[in-house]
């Protein structure tokens, strides 16, 4: 068996483990899925397969082939994986599947177009385990400049940023594709983005459920040849950092609104505070409309603020009841 990876983000090391007891539970009890979304894939997806099937000898291997126009199904089925299908198209549908219909106790996602390593799979799933963690993220260490381009590590970075300033900063690679999760997770997981979204949301459902993570490195390598990356730099980022503001003021609403709420207060005192003035030395409002614009967004900053007081117990009431249903399932390794 593997050691560990030394580089733990959350505890800053390795734990000490006693490897008899997480063998065990490798070997005998504990089902392992290693979920794989795909799509035209057929030039990496049978290297990935494998590469699975000898880090994880028990685990069972599902591809999701999500509308692939190549031999993706045909190329994953004689590899040895389970093939399943999921015809909305975009990552997020797939993981909303994966996650619906498959029964583990741990679960393993990663891509399918063979950047990502193997190796290092074991040991995930023996730190989530040994630890009863609920999600190990696998952080992106490119292996050569073109495995992770600069405009996909630049976004990433101020993706990760943004979530690390608004939610907390627990992970310094919010978009990877490889993790390892628990049964309690998964199942407790709404999974309602539909596209490449779907690992921001992942990373945010952690964090504000407060959920027990760590976050290790792993290589990342250039993709197989013949296979291309599906995501599109600046649409998709667009679409993660729209998700990013609509979890925040969903999740954070008081402080969201508070926001708004300042804003508009500024902006209604720099009209204002003229006209009073004017009003104190001359006992004449000389400027009307400017006045009724001032009173309009002192007024709708106050049912801003508001909105965010009545919002923000609302939300407590779901946190709540999304921390009960997660409560409800045993964690990893009972």
């Amino acid at each position: 068996m593997e050691s560990l990876p030394t580089q733990l983000v959350e505890r800053g090391k390795a734990p000490e483990l006693e490897p008899p007891t997480v063998d065990r539970f490798l070997s005998e009890t504990t089902r392992i899925a290693v979920l794989i979304p795909c799509f035209n894939e057929a030039a990496a997806i049978s290297a990935v397969v494998a590469g699975f099937k000898a880090a994880l000898p028990a685990a069972k291997i599902y591809v999701f082939d999500n509308n692939s126009t190549d031999q993706t199904i045909s190329v994953a089925a004689a590899a040895g994986a389970l093939v399943r299908k999921e015809s909305l198209q975009g990552k997020g549908n797939v993981v909303r599947r994966m996650f619906a219909d498959i029964e583990a106790d741990v679960y393993l996602m990663v891509d399918g177009d063979s950047t990502y390593d193997a190796e290092c799979a074991e040991s995930m799933v023996k730190l989530l385990l040994a630890e009863r963690l609920d999600m190990v993220v696998a952080a992106r260490v490119a292996s050569a400049n073109a495995a992770y381009r600069y405009g996909h590590r630049f976004g990433n970075r101020l993706l990760t940023l943004v979530v690390s300033h608004l939610f907390g900063k627990r992970f310094t690679d919010i978009l990877s594709g490889y993790r390892a999760f628990s049964r309690r997770f998964v199942k407790s997981f709404p999974a309602m983005s539909g596209g490449f979204e779907t690992e921001t949301e992942l990373t945010i459902h952690a964090l504000e459920l407060s959920l027990p993570v760590a976050e290790i490195e792993t290589p990342y390598s250039v993709r197989a040849e013949g296979s291309a990356s599906k995501l599109q730099s600046y649409s998709d980022g667009l679409k993660i950092l729209r998700l990013i503001l609509v979890l925040y003021k969903n999740e954070r609403p008081l402080q969201f609104f508070s926001v708004i709420a300042a804003i508009l207060c500024t902006v209604a005192l720099w009209l204002g505070i003229p006209l009073v003035l004017t009003f104190i030395d001359t006992g004449l409002v000389p400027r009307q409309p400017t006045a009724i614009l001032a009173t309009g967004l002192v007024l709708l900053s106050a049912l801003s603020f508001v909105t965010g007081l009545i919002l923000d117990t609302v939300t407590r009431g779901r946190r709540e009841v999304r921390r009960l249903a997660y409560l409800s399932i045993k964690p990893p390794g009972t």
